[in-house]
């Protein structure tokens, strides 16, 4: 029984390096070719295995996409948690999350790409355990905003929901150039836009405060820039 039982931890472990090498490969042709034209062929080739082997473990070609799409948000949502724990103020904690949204899409244009346009248009999309990833991914800032109502830093009467569709939709309408080929943007200065006037909008204070709060914003945003310069 001990031989049967170390036999199988050992079957186990090159099915699971398997799925890890498909996976990898498959995220690089994707990348490289979009999803209508790369082949399952394609990835197979890269990945050092026989076609047969992909469909021992995802269904198709759509699930392997969307198997990869996932663990790319996995990876996101585990990579960012400890930086972002660190932030303090509404003001630093809305600039973060909206630069890190804006550093995700300069990195991975084609995942970005492929999660507009692949997944996002399917009638079933909000059923999905990738639309699952995407509001917790996305409830961060949801978190912050209640965090700053509840200081009494921000309004209460503005809908929680409403704060992160103008966010991540203005992200999104500001970068759709560049997913397409067809221009660019500067990443901290649309990072510092956004934050203000998100902020400015929800931010509870008497219009006697506005020049002490943009003077405390400026010099956050100095000693940001300087710590960001520091770590090159």
């Amino acid at each position: 029984m001990a031989k049967t039982r170390a036999r199988r931890n050992v079957n186990r472990l090159p099915a699971e390096r398997r799925i890890q090498d498909i996976m990898v490969a498959a995220r690089a042709v994707f990348t490289q070719k979009g999803y209508g034209d790369a082949l399952i062929s394609d990835i197979a080739e890269k990945a050092g295995v026989v076609e047969g082997s992909i469909y021992r473990f995802f269904v198709n070609k759509r699930d392997l996409l969307q198997r990869v799409v996932e663990h790319w948000y996995e990876e996101m949502l585990a990579r960012d948690d400890e930086q972002f724990a660190a932030v303090r103020g509404a003001w630093n904690q809305i600039r973060f999350i909206v630069r890190h949204h804006l550093m995700t899409i300069r990195r991975e244009p084609a995942l970005s790409r492929l999660v507009f346009q692949e997944f996002r248009p399917e009638a079933g999309y909000r059923k999905t355990r990738l639309f699952q990833l995407n509001q917790t991914y996305s409830h961060r800032i949801i978190d912050v905003v209640k965090a700053g109502v509840d200081s009494g830093e921000l309004r209460a009467d503005v809908p929680l929901t409403l704060v992160r569709d103008m966010i991540y939709g203005c992200i999104e309408h500001r970068t759709w150039a560049f997913l397409r080929n067809e221009g660019t943007f500067e990443i901290d200065e649309t990072a510092d836009a956004i934050a203000d006037i998100v902020y400015r909008g929800l931010c509870v204070r008497a219009p006697e405060d506005d020049k002490l709060t943009l003077a405390v914003q400026r010099l956050e945003k100095l000693a940001d820039r300087l710590e960001r310069t520091s770590e090159r």
